[in-house]
């Protein structure tokens, strides 16, 4: 048997690429000269070369993985969540990581029970089938090992909901107000805010020249400081929006007519993006979401100046309305 392999690893192919040309140097030539000859003897060897080609394919593409996720924006490519930037998303991904585990391990057991019923028990194999009809043991087994796992599932699911329902006592409070299609911000007073602003998302040639992503990037950000307990309060203000930031864990519904609350607190500085995570109409895939975290410091300046620069539009608004009436 001969197989041919031709433009084996693509030279773009990264981390994976770089694996199987070192792995398989001696099996594959290097795609800029011309083609190799893999001639296999039997099947075996082929069957081992496969095995060894999609295990080392696998390691890779796992030690590649945190390069491909982002870290408060999604990337092309990604393979993996956001890098955490709080122990609720922390928890909420380790826990995926491990109940695909779970998942998995369920999968390859019942395949195996497959294959052990498709070869031990097939006609020729057992040309005189058991007529065992019940079987008290298996049938507790199936019954009470599915309900032991649900509840291994279960308790570490109650453990996260726990954390991100309970609200911790606010060291600062803001509301998020969903609009079609944008979001306003409004900061208490009581905490040396007293002002409020509207976010709506950059064009492409305005987030380019900024240097951020497009369709995430917003005029006027939310800005927090890091290592403090942020309480949203979200709301909609026309129909049901949704306060969505992956790398926080949070998700919650702004519902018009009602008040509903979630938390966050981020463990470094950075900008970190989110959109609207419901329909809610022609433009909902425009309204992102962007947070800033900042030191103390900083935070602080940006209260100053935001009080200067946000009371101005006010003033400017209140004036227009009084001149309309």
């Amino acid at each position: 048997m001969i197989f041919d392999v031709e433009n084996c690893v693509p030279h773009h192919a990264g981390a994976l690429g770089l694996v199987l040309r070192v792995r398989f140097g001696a099996v594959f030539s290097d795609c800029r000269d011309k083609p190799a000859a893999l001639r296999v003897g039997d099947l075996g060897v082929m069957t081992r070369f496969w095995t060894h080609a999609v295990l080392t394919a696998s390691l890779a593409m796992c030690l590649a993985t945190p390069a491909f996720a982002g870290d408060g924006v999604p990337t092309p490519w990604q393979m993996s969540f956001q890098t955490p930037a709080t122990a609720v998303a922390d928890f909420i991904y380790v826990m995926h990581d491990w109940v695909n585990v779970v998942i998995g391990l369920i999968t390859l057991f019942v395949l195996a029970l497959l294959i052990i019923v498709i070869v031990k028990f097939n006609e020729k194999a057992n040309p005189t089938p058991s007529k065992t009809t019940h079987h008290v043991g298996l049938e507790i087994a199936w019954t009470l090992i599915p309900a032991l796992i649900l509840v291994g599932i279960a308790i570490p699911s109650f453990r996260l909901l726990k954390m991100q329902v309970e609200l911790p006592k606010a060291d600062i409070t803001v509301k998020a107000v969903g609009h079609q299609w944008y979001w306003s911000y409004e900061y208490p007073k009581d905490q040396g805010g007293g002002f409020a602003f509207d976010s709506y998302m950059l064009s492409r040639e305005d987030a380019e020249k900024a240097g951020q992503p497009a369709l995430l990037a917003v005029d006027n950000e939310l800005v927090l400081p890091v290592g403090k307990n942020i309480v949203v309060q979200v709301i909609g203000q026309d129909v049901i929006h949704n306060f969505a930031l992956a790398a926080f864990g949070v998700r919650m519904d702004a519902v018009p007519g009602r008040m509903n609350q979630t938390w966050f607190k981020a463990e470094r500085e950075g900008i970190f993006y989110g959109q609207c995570s419901r329909l809610c109409g022609s433009n909902h895939a425009f309204m992102p979401i962007a947070v800033r975290i900042v030191s103390e410091e900083k935070y602080a300046q940006f209260l100053e100046e935001a009080k200067k620069k946000f009371a101005s539009s006010e003033a400017d608004t209140l004036k227009i309305a009084s001149a309309a009436n």
